[in-house]
Formats: structure tokens, C-alpha cells, sequence
């Protein structure tokens, strides 16, 4: 049995139903290619191409045959064959199925050996184990969703039902907004940007990115003081899953409101904790810093209320090392020209400002939606993205190991789902931090720190995934990425202070 409880039974279970789906394409939707391109509503958005390249139109009676094969996939009770292949093996059997990133990934990223798997006479090849057959992974759906197909693995909480959509239709317009990027400056899957790297282009590729990045928070700049001049948008609620770049999207994002000649005053969350004998508790009983009700929230509304009605508050300041708040003057009053700018993991939250007139209110949702693919079957999860930036920063600022990154990992996950992720549709503007050259940066800094993670390790498993992930990328010299992009955050560098 997998364990669904941990994100390697996940991924195994969730590219298991991938493989079945493309045996399921090629035999009932020959001459049209898979792509699997990203995570949205609860499972995995694919899509099918033609011959030319083109989008291919999927139809309802498509989807309803490809989900009867896969049923008939698992009711076969076929094993997934593990098969080491040499390099150039591999690449005349995906060049014969048309698997061009596939091609792509292994010609720039050489290795002596590849480890695929065939099912029922497919090979194909992926960047973790599969189940060992096709029974173990029976709970699924297939829905039609957008122009493509939305493949949904079992529900979190209950396992043998399949997961439920929801709707995120700005996450989805963010991630296209990402795609379309990525075919402009062809760059769509790791094979594209290795061969980037290769004829010496990555430095004009940072810049076309970051430039992406600052044309994006004009255009949320641009907004804001659209809806200013009609009396609204008086203070910004920033907000996003751990590792987003929320710090530097802020500061960003302030830089970018000056040039539209509004004044930002930034204040902290964390400085409205309650005392530490108020917070409440998880339900393994230990402090909850993450429940919206960690922080004073009549004290946070009516300070805002007062800096909106013109009148001059003084802020407070909370000592985490005493687990308290002291007494200590910072007056604040907002002048003409002047704009709040609030970052915190609960900004998208109704609650948070619940006194507040929605109006007065913008709110940006920031996380790094991941649209580089590694491969046609194989994508980058926005989670591995995070993770990745959280290990590199936790190792370089906070002392911590990669195991002990990786051990609070899930808890950090838990507390996204339930006061971030719920939220995000409630955004007026969602920024996409991701970076396409990113992975390529982090590499040289991560990979020492995850093949250190010894065997006896809970985590070497999780830890050799990662590594083994991120050795499909070639290196791409730090020195290249500017002193002001959202990936300083995490490498150091940076011209903001933090």
C-alpha cells in the first residue's frame, strides 16, 4: 500500500495515474501527444497536442474513454516494469513516441543509465518511483477543465474518493499568463532551458524574467492607484504560502508605488501577536503561530480604522523572545500620499479585517507557481519550488539542516491549507514569483546539502528525490542574477534589507 500521509506516496501515486493516462492517450487518441503542465484545483491540468504543436480540442467522450481504459488499466492488475536503459536506448524509444522533452532532458543532461517503466507495452520514464502496479492506484478521476483535462488523485481527507475540484480561476489565468511566457521566449521544460545555458543565453534570459517580474507589479501598481483616485485601495494586504517572496514582492511593490507618487508605511503582522499564555494551541498541543488567532485582531482593526480616519495610532511591538508585547513609542498617522502595506500568510483572510470596509482594501496573493515542466510527463510542483528556496535560506541565514527543514516542512504545509490556500480566489491581483532560471541558481548550493543527508536518515528518501530532481538542471552562475531579484531573498545579496 502507499502511504498517501506522506508527499512521497503523493508523487508516487500521482505520476503512477500519469503513466496510465498517457498508455490511455496513445491508444485511444493516437497521433496526439501528452503534456502534463501544471497543479490546479486539486489535481493535474494536462494537455493534448497535436502533431503540429497546436493545442488539440478535447471533447467530453475523449475524456469519458481515456477514464474507462485507465479503469480497465487497474482492473487488469498490470505491473509497472522497472527497465534500466542506456542513454541512447532511451532516447531512440521516446524519439519514436514522439516524447521530445523527454529527448531533450536526457541529450543536456547526460547519464550512463535511465530508469524507466513500461506498462502494457508503453516506456516512459519519471523523476520518482511508480507504484509497482496498477491495482495500488485505482482511486481517480478525469474531468474535462479549461481546453484540457484535469486528472484528480484521491482526496486528503478521505482517500477513497477522489478529490474534488475547486475553483481557482485567477491561479489558473496566473499560470497561463506563465505558459504563454515560456513559449515566447522557448523556454517550456528543463531540456529548453539547458540548452539555454549551453549557448551561453541565460544572461539575457534573467534579464527578459526579472523585467517580466517588474512589468507585473507595475501593472498591480498601476491598479491600485486606479482605484485610489476613486476613494478605494487605501491599504494593501500582501499575502502567500511559505517561500513565496513575499518580503521582496512587498518592497518591490512599494518601489513600484513610489513611482506613482504614493508614499508606502509598512506594518508588520507579527507585531500584533497576542501575549504567549493567549495563543492558542495545535492539536498536538503545541502554540498554533499560525491560527489567525494568534494575533490580536480587535486591536488590529481598530488601528486601522483610526490610521484610515486620519488619526495617529502608535504601533505595537511584540518580543518573540519574551513571548509578549512591550511598551514602546512608534507613532504612526497616514498622510496625503500615504499607503499601508501589510504582508502576512493571512492577508487574503475576511476575517483578518473583518471591520474594515472591503473597498478600502487591495489584496495581491503571491506564490511561486512553477510553469517550467522537467519533461512532457513530468512537472515541477510549486511545493518542490518552495521547499527548495526555504532550504537554501533556512542553511544560509538560520543555521537549520536539510533535515530539519524537511521535518517541519509538512507542518508548514498543514497550516498553508488551512489559512492560506482556502483564500487565494479572494485576491484582486496575484503575482507569480517563480523564476524559469531559478533551479539552475540553486543547484550548486543544494545539491552538497541534500547528498549529505545520510541513509539512516528519516528523510534520505525525500532527500535523494530532490537531488536527483535537480541534478536534470545545468548549472547557472549566481553572479548572473541581480542584486534586486525576489531570488536574493533566499541566496543573499540583495540591495533590500531584510
Amino acid at each position: 500500500m502507499l502511504n498517501l500521509e506522506t508527499s512521497q506516496g503523493r508523487y508516487v501515486y500521482t505520476r503512477s495515474l500519469i503513466m496510465m493516462l498517457y498508455k490511455a492517450v496513445v491508444t485511444e487518441a493516437p497521433g496526439l501527444t501528452l503534456r502534463v503542465e501544471h497543479s490546479i484545483s486539486n489535481g493535474q491540468f494536462c494537455r493534448l497536442y497535436d502533431a503540429q504543436g497546436n493545442i488539440a480540442q478535447v471533447k467530453r467522450q475523449l475524456v469519458d474513454r481515456l477514464k474507462s481504459h485507465m479503469k480497465a488499466l487497474v482492473a487488469a492488475d498490470l505491473p509497472f516494469e522497472r527497465v534500466a536503459m542506456t542513454q541512447d536506448d532511451a532516447i531512440s524509444v521516446f524519439t519514436k513516441e514522439g516524447l521530445t522533452e523527454k529527448v531533450d532532458l536526457l541529450e543536456t543532461s547526460p547519464r550512463p543509465e535511465v530508469v524507466c517503466y513500461r506498462l502494457d507495452g508503453v516506456v516512459d520514464s519519471y523523476i520518482s518511483r511508480l507504484a509497482d502496479r496498477t491495482s495500488q492506484v485505482g482511486v481517480f478521476d478525469l474531468r474535462l477543465y479549461k481546453e484540457g483535462i484535469l486528472l484528480l488523485g484521491p482526496d486528503r481527507n478521505n482517500p477513497k474518493a477522489p478529490a474534488i475540484p475547486v475553483r481557482q480561476t485567477k491561479m489558473y489565468r496566473a499560470f497561463q499568463q506563465s505558459l504563454d511566457f515560456n513559449k515566447i521566449i522557448q523556454v517550456s521544460c528543463v531540456g529548453d532551458l539547458n540548452h539555454a545555458v549551453e549557448r551561453g543565453n541565460t544572461g539575457m534570459l534573467i534579464n527578459v524574467a526579472e523585467t517580466m517580474h517588474n512589468k507585473i507589479l507595475s501593472r498591480i501598481s498601476d491598479d491600485i492607484m486606479r482605484r485610489r483616485r476613486h476613494g478605494q485601495a487605501q491599504l494593501v494586504l500582501l499575502a502567500g504560502p511559505s517561500s513565496s517572496g513575499k518580503t521582496t514582492t512587498c518592497k518591490r511593490l512599494a518601489v513600484q508605488l513610489m513611482t506613482n507618487m504614493m508614499r508606502p508605511k509598512m506594518i508588520s503582522l507579527d507585531d500584533y501577536f497576542v501575549n504567549r499564555d493567549q495563543t492558542p494551541r495545535d492539536e498536538h498541543g503545541e502554540y498554533d503561530f499560525e491560527s489567525l488567532y494568534a494575533l490580536d485582531l480587535p486591536r488590529f482593526n481598530a488601528d486601522l480604522n483610526a490610521l484610515l480616519a486620519g488619526k495617529e495610532i502608535n504601533l505595537p511591538t511584540y518580543s518573540f523572545e519574551l513571548g509578549r508585547r512591550v511598551d514602546k513609542p512608534r507613532p504612526l498617522r497616514l498622510e496625503e500620499n500615504d499607503i499601508l502595506l501589510i504582508e502576512g500568510i493571512h492577508g487574503l483572510n475576511p476575517e483578518l479585517v473583518s471591520e474594515i470596509p472591503a473597498d478600502r482594501i487591495y489584496k495581491v496573493y503571491v506564490s511561486a507557481l512553477t510553469s517550467l515542466r522537467v519533461d512532457n510527463h513530468n512537472w515541477i510542483p510549486t511545493t518542490d519550488n518552495r521547499l527548495l528556496r526555504r532550504m537554501v535560506r533556512d542553511s544560509k541565514y538560520r543555521g537549520t539542516s536539510p533535515e530539519q527543514t524537511l521535518a517541519r516542512w509538512p507542518s508548514v504545509r498543514r497550516g498553508e491549507e488551512k489559512w492560506i490556500f482556502p483564500f487565494q480566489e479572494n485576491a484582486d491581483a496575484t503575482f507569480n514569483s517563480s523564476l524559469i532560471f531559478e533551479l539552475g541558481v540553486m543547484k550548486d548550493y543544494l545539491l552538497p546539502l541534500l547528498m549529505g543527508v545520510p541513509e539512516s536518515s528519516t528523510y534520505y528518501g525525500e532527500a535523494r528525490r530532490l537531488a536527483e530532481f535537480l541534478d536534470c538542471f545545468l548549472s547557472i552562475p549566481t553572479d548572473q542574477v541581480p542584486s534586486n531579484s525576489l531570488l536574493r531573498e533566499f541566496l543573499g545579496g540583495s540591495t533590500f534589507h531584510y
